[in-house]
């Protein structure tokens, strides 16, 4: 460990990784959800970072998902593919069939795949940002387990159900974002009951359906918004019909892990949709890109998506990710 709390990617990687084999994950499970979490600690979205880690144990401890699944890919056209993730992890059913997406990608101009039967519990920028690396727009959608209400509802439907979104631009990092479609992430007000904090008004009801912003409130029996109220709600349902519906996944109300005391990941549904921007545009695509991009910080625009991820990225990757004493601590002890 470097000095001043801090920890290098690939030593955070090795460790999270260690702790992943160490519960039942095969060495290529371990080493990709290892990647992912450690990605979200370097890039500043703790949320989806080691905070994240009992909650995949508990999921593997009660037998709820299988760390050595082997996802089963399959061909179903052209430009469709579709993973039976065999009730492992999402990462690794997306690594198996990364390879011949990319070659339907490249022989079609677009190409759909499709993850059922699978647990997706980290970051979702991760899944585009590769793709993105490689010159083609991607879009991810994912449903998990229901902690959102619908507009007007009183008992959660929707998952958070986010958004990634990913492309390339001119002679700089991939334009990324990963939005949900509530009001914020369900790991946000888990970490703010955790830590004490109220919320933002708007953002859950309580058990009785009445506004709130009492983290535990909203956990206990509770329910997140959608964000923007009815437009947020229609951008979740969306999220529902082509995650889970496109899939076969589960929806979200359908998550039943009752049986399985301490399980934290949702077993549900991904599509993911990869575009080659040459295809389509007339014009230098990157190069267009950069005129909006342009207009925008023109106009005023403080920030682009994904700048303060690639800022906190660099910071880290040149002086280490930092890490409580307490947290690391922690993450040996999971080794044991």
């Amino acid at each position: 460990m470097t000095a001043g709390g801090r920890l290098p990617f690939d030593e955070l990687v090795t460790l999270i990784a260690a702790i992943f084999r160490r519960h039942g994950c095969t060495d290529a499970t371990a080493l990709i959800i290892a990647e992912n979490m450690a990605s979200a600690e370097r890039d500043g979205a703790l949320s989806h970072g080691i905070f994240r880690i009992p909650g995949y144990l508990g999921s593997l401890r009660s037998g709820w998902v299988d760390g050595a699944a082997q996802p089963v890919v399959e061909d179903r056209g052209p430009a469709f593919l579709r993973v039976d993730a065999r009730n492992g992890f999402t990462l690794p059913a997306l690594a198996a069939a990364r390879p011949a997406l990319l070659e339907k990608v490249r022989a079609n101009g677009i190409a759909l795949l499709t993850i059922r039967d699978s647990h997706h519990f980290g970051a979702l920028w991760p899944d585009v940002e590769p793709f993105a690396r490689d010159g083609f727009i991607a879009l991810a959608m994912v449903n998990s387990m229901a902690t959102v209400a619908p507009a007007g509802g009183s008992r959660p439907v929707y998952g958070t159900n986010p958004l990634a979104f990913a492309t390339p631009r001119g002679g700089d990092d991939p334009l990324v974002f990963d939005l949900a479609s509530s009001f914020m992430s369900n790991g946000d007000v888990q970490i703010a009951a955790r830590e004490g904090r109220l919320l933002p008004e708007g953002a859950g009801i309580d058990r009785h359906g009445q506004p709130t912003t009492d983290p535990k409130a909203v956990l206990d029996g509770g329910a997140l918004l959608p964000f923007g109220g009815y437009k947020g709600a229609a951008i979740a349902l969306m999220m529902e019909v082509m995650s889970a519906g496109l899939s076969g996944g589960q929806f979200s109300f359908e998550v039943d892990w009752s049986a399985h005391p301490g399980a934290a990941t949702p077993k549900s549904g991904e599509t993911i949709i990869v575009i080659d921007p040459d295809r389509g545009a007339p014009r230098p695509f990157r190069d267009r890109i950069e005129t909006l991009l342009g207009a925008i910080r023109a106009a005023g625009g403080e920030r682009l998506p994904s700048d303060r991820r690639y800022r906190n990225r660099r910071e880290t990757l040149r002086h280490g990710i930092p890490i409580s004493e307490a947290a690391l601590a922690e993450l040996h002890n999971f080794t044991r």
